[in-house]
């Protein structure tokens, strides 16, 4: 599954379905509170900060599976994504494990968290995913 297709299931066939899954996926984004920043506070906290720090540098990313994702994020806040992306609970680790190395490879690519951690509106994210 390439991130064309993670797109695709993530976006729906557009309108309100591709709103609510990009919403969704922000609202994972800002869970940890702090925006990327949180996230990465997140990481680091779960020994994954070398995981998350690979997609924030310039370099290759490091792959990450559903299972360590669910630890760093906590299952409530994967769960919750599921839910309001309209993704079935069973493959939505598998689907986050791929799309967010290159989101926020995408999200930083200076190699540098924004200013303030801030994670994109709606309208970058889509352009980011695009």
């Amino acid at each position: 599954m390439d991130l064309t297709d993670i797109v695709r299931s993530l976006s729906g066939s557009g309108g309100s379905n591709q709103a609510a899954g990009l919403s969704a996926l922000l609202g994972l984004l800002n869970s940890q509170g702090g925006g990327l920043g949180g996230l990465v506070e997140a990481f680091e906290r779960h020994g994954l900060g070398d995981i998350i720090s690979s997609w924030i540098s310039t370099g290759p990313n490091l792959p990450i599976s559903p299972d360590q994702l669910q630890q760093a994020l906590g299952s409530a806040q994967i769960s919750t994504f599921a839910s309001q992306a309209g993704m079935p609970a069973d493959g939505v680790g598998q689907v986050l494990a791929t799309l967010l190395p290159s989101l926020i490879d995408r999200m930083t690519p200076n190699g540098q968290l924004p200013a303030g951690g801030a994670v994109p509106g709606l309208d970058v994210l889509k352009q980011l995913l695009g």
